[in-house]
């Protein structure tokens, strides 16, 4: 729940000394496994050629940042355990270093990037909280620090999960997913001739809103952190979707429309027809295509989708301009991912789905594991694995009888909305609530029930 800082809370006493030594028994096995992970794929990157986290860390340190936002959006996250003046200081240094360091760079010949401030800073405060701070307060700023640097090598770790995914699939499934779109009327062709003609300012600022979909969780997440830890928040679900997605990476490899079907393909795609021609050849015996070493096969499931979904419902508990963020994102998000022929239309529900399904094994931890919490997983899980199956193996009868399919694929989004909104959202006393096992009456005043967390 949304508490109050640890230096204004009170406690029973023993239980602070408990927790802090849980949390850091905790802390020293969570690292040490992320020093394991982190090491095992550096070695599988420097066995393949591939760049692997440690080098791209050090990069961050002392050379070219691959990332000028993501040491930001984690040193931000490392200012939530300080107070005020600790803060002040922490940006102004950041700031300093980023435009010496940076001036340096660029006097040398090097690009005018930054990130090198967020990051050597994002340390300093770790080694803080470990020889100044003690006791909930240090837990607090570690708790931070950790997230910060969690977000961090996950996208380290990310670029190498990429490039393994166009080791292991070689071969893409493209034609079957281009056929099972046709159920839902190829959106990626449609939304790619609007991308089209809202020229080039348009189409920039909506990669920009593509690519920094981590300035807005961060923007959320902090709201939602702003008086302390909660049980549960965005940062909880967007990096549990980071860690379960890519597996699905590669189980179903898929390149995307703009790569299969148009100009990225070099060479290796069925045609140059995205987004202007839909091809109408026939594809009544689609089968896997080979491709080229560098398009990542990060397409199925959508996981842009699955972050700005787990962004939108966020974003539902904060004030109308968190709201209105929330929202934005998500259309913004999904109007890129089909406009600039990343995902076809099929990939964003297996995404939204994904993130449904993960979110309800996070959200109210207070209300622990019921049937209501497991029915959703057990039913979000067959729903994700019947769209993949279908994809794969119904893709040529989704396209014929797309009358049919289109609904029903609709529909799997629907039920799953449905279930989860009933069973973490809906107003108790209502039929969704009893269905959801959403006990208790409603606040009129806050919104809230008793028993969500309170703030």
């Amino acid at each position: 729940m949304l508490i109050d800082s640890w230096s204004q809370r009170g406690g029973v006493p023993g239980q602070s000394d408990r927790s802090w030594s849980s949390s850091h028994r905790l802390l020293l096995i969570g690292t040490a496994a992320l020093t394991v992970l982190v090491l095992g794929v550096q070695a599988f990157a420097s066995y393949k050629g591939y760049l692997g986290p440690v080098e791209s860390l050090f990069g961050d340190y002392f050379l070219v940042p691959r990332s000028a936002t993501m040491p930001w959006v984690g040193l931000a996250l490392a200012l939530v355990g300080l107070n005020n003046k600790e803060r002040i200081y922490a940006v102004s240094a950041a700031v300093v270093i980023d435009v010496v360091v940076g001036a340096i760079r660029w006097f040398s010949g090097g690009p005018l990037t930054m990130g090198t401030g967020g990051t050597w800073v994002l340390t300093a405060i770790a080694v803080y909280a470990v020889w100044k701070l003690s006791g909930e307060r240090r837990l607090s700023v570690l708790h931070g620090v950790a997230l910060g640097a969690l977000l961090i090598i996950a996208a380290k770790v990310a670029e190498t999960w990429l490039e393994i995914t166009i080791l292991v699939g070689t071969d893409v499934w493209d034609e079957y997913v281009f056929l099972a779109d046709q159920a839902l009327g190829n959106p990626s062709w449609v939304m790619g001739q609007i991308v089209d003609a809202m020229g080039p300012v348009g189409a920039a600022a909506l990669d920009w809103i593509y690519v920094e979909l981590p300035v807005a969780v961060i923007v959320v997440a902090l709201y939602q952190v702003r008086k302390g830890w909660p049980s549960h928040h965005l940062l909880r679900t967007f990096l549990l979707i980071g860690l379960i997605g890519p597996i699905f990476y590669v189980l179903f490899p898929v390149v995307g429309p703009v790569f299969a079907f148009g100009p990225r393909g070099f060479g290796f795609q069925i045609g140059d027809y995205w987004p202007n021609i839909v091809p109408n050849f026939d594809f009544a015996s689609p089968s896997s295509l080979p491709f080229d070493d560098a398009a990542p096969r990060n397409c199925m499931p959508s996981l842009h989708t699955a972050w700005a979904v787990a962004l939108f419902i966020h974003s539902r508990s904060g004030p109308w301009w968190i709201r209105s963020l929330g929202s934005f994102w998500l259309v913004a998000t999904l109007t890129a991912t089909l406009g600039f022929g990343f995902h076809y239309g099929v990939d964003l529900i297996a995404g939204a789905v994904l993130c449904l399904t993960l979110d309800a094994a996070l959200r109210d931890p207070e209300r622990g594991w019921g049937w209501f919490r497991v029915r959703l997983l057990i039913g979000g899980s067959a729903l994700l694995a019947g769209l993949l199956l279908s994809y794969r193996f119904a893709a040529v009868q989704m396209a014929e009888y797309p009358a049919i399919f289109g609904p029903l694929l609709m529909a799997v989004l629907v039920l799953m909305s449905v279930a989860y909104f009933a069973t973490f959202f809906a107003r108790p006393g209502t039929a969704l609530a009893v269905w959801g096992e959403r006990d208790g009456e409603w606040d009129a005043a806050t919104g809230e029930s008793p028993g969500l967390p309170a703030r």
